[in-house]
């Protein structure tokens, strides 16, 4: 993915020197929870990253290494692209204008409109004030034990929770909050795999079009986001953690599905095609 020396948003806010400091390992990113919808919903992997836990304590301002600097930049341009396509998307798809949200980059803990989260959360989408958070470290952890390394891989995390900002602008976030509290846990299930699933969908719609835009995609990069969607599959998750698959659990969908409507997405363009809630029957 060719990102470097391209523009940034400037709706970026970097807490990453802020926060807890952990002593050994990757500390706090030992018990992350993959790709929470804002709802808090999500898949423990910390099966997965066991012994690289570390102590977690108060942390004092320390500058960024020139790796975080870098991951920064990437993050910048990547959110930069989100904003031009679903700035056009959106409104030529639904007649609805695209507010831009505001990604926040942080250490160990944040807070947020949702209440406190941990690096635990894994990357988030935040209704309440409309700001993705994420601890990019996550990035580390998807390359070294979840085998989805690659800068589109990395891009794809944020264009899911990017999805999830689309998902609130057009009120599909607040009505599956609403039906959430009245069903049962199994129904709670379905609709936040089905919420998941219209996210990937989303992201594909944004790589499908942002490789038109900027050119920016090259060979073996939808690979990487494939492979990304697959390997965060609540199947494939439960299995490296040593536990038979349990659809009625399933909180994010199954790697099979996970992956088809993210390549779905990619090939339609069009965010009728990303309904999953009409497809289940809702």
């Amino acid at each position: 993915m060719e990102w470097r020396g391209r523009r940034g948003s400037g709706n970026i806010e970097d807490r990453r020197g802020m926060g807890t400091a952990s002593a050994g390992g990757l500390g706090l990113i030992g018990t992350l929870v993959v790709l929470a919808v804002g709802l808090f919903f999500g898949v423990d992997i910390s099966p997965l990253v066991g012994g690289m836990q570390g102590e977690s304590r108060p942390g004092a301002e320390r500058q960024l290494t020139a790796e975080e600097g870098e991951i920064g930049q990437f993050v910048s341009v990547v959110l930069a692209d989100t904003e031009e396509i679903w700035g056009d998307v959106l409104p030529g798809q639904t007649g609805l204008d695209y507010r831009d949200p505001t990604l926040v980059m942080f250490s160990g803990t944040v807070q947020s409109a949702c209440g406190g989260a941990s690096s635990a959360m894994g990357p988030f989408y935040c209704p309440g004030d409309q700001r993705v958070y994420l601890d990019t470290d996550f990035f580390r952890v998807m390359q070294r034990q979840m085998g989805a390394g690659g800068d589109f891989a990395y891009a794809y995390v944020i264009a899911h929770e990017i999805g999830h900002h689309v998902q609130n602008l057009i009120g599909v976030l607040p009505r599956v909050n609403s039906l959430r509290a009245r069903v049962g846990q199994a129904d709670a299930n379905q609709l936040s795999v089905l919420t998941e699933l219209q996210a990937d969908c989303f992201a594909g719609i944004w790589a499908r079009h942002a490789g038109e835009r900027f050119g920016s995609i090259q060979r073996g990069d939808i690979d990487e986001a494939v492979n990304a969607a697959r390997a965060v599959g609540d199947d494939i998750l439960m299995e490296k953690a040593g536990r038979a698959p349990m659809p009625d659990s399933f909180t994010h969908g199954s790697a099979a599905e996970r992956s088809g409507w993210l390549i779905r997405g990619m090939e339609s363009g069009e965010m009728a095609d990303c309904n999953t809630f009409a497809e289940a029957g809702l």
